[in-house]
């Protein structure tokens, strides 16, 4: 896929994902690089912007640009972002050797060391390719287990 150097994403842009199953998904440019993903499925694309945007955010996690750039997702509407889109959240970092954990704050760039219990609810701070994104969403919404996110999860 080409990558088109004109698109870019802005805060508050919600993109249309269509997944392998023909069904659609939709997210939220947040701060970049961060996407907010919301609990909605649908068999059409659903171009109501306020009824997306009303549904819960399923996760928060980086994306890599191109998933814009490359107009695998396409943007559908720009909506200011809501102070619970604003936050940034906290991830968890492991030594790959030591195992030792850390919470990664987005905002301030600050690590703090951490336990298994500590990180086994966040997200692991990595960025993530688009199409692992669509995987995800479709195992959701299909009630099946990931492997992207069960490879992302804190190990003891």
């Amino acid at each position: 896929m080409a990558i088109n150097k004109r698109i870019k994403r802005k805060e508050g842009d919600i993109t249309l994902i269509k997944l392998s199953n023909n069904s659609f998904c939709y997210g939220r440019v947040l701060a970049a690089p961060l996407f907010a993903f919301y609990n909605l499925n649908t068999s059409q694309p659903l171009l109501d912007i306020d009824q997306i945007i009303g549904k819960n955010v399923l996760f928060k996690v980086w994306v890599m640009k191109h998933a814009i750039t490359s107009s695998r997702w396409e943007i559908i509407g720009n909506r200011n972002l809501d102070s619970n889109l604003i936050s940034f959240p906290l991830f968890f970092k492991q030594d790959m050797f030591t195992k030792e954990f850390a919470i990664y704050d987005s905002r301030t760039s600050l690590e703090i060391s951490a336990g298994y219990d500590e990180c086994k609810s966040l997200e692991r701070a990595a960025v993530w390719e688009p199409e692992h994104i669509e995987d995800r969403l479709k195992d959701f919404f299909e009630g099946n287990a990931n492997k992207w996110v069960e490879s992302l999860k804190p190990k003891l």
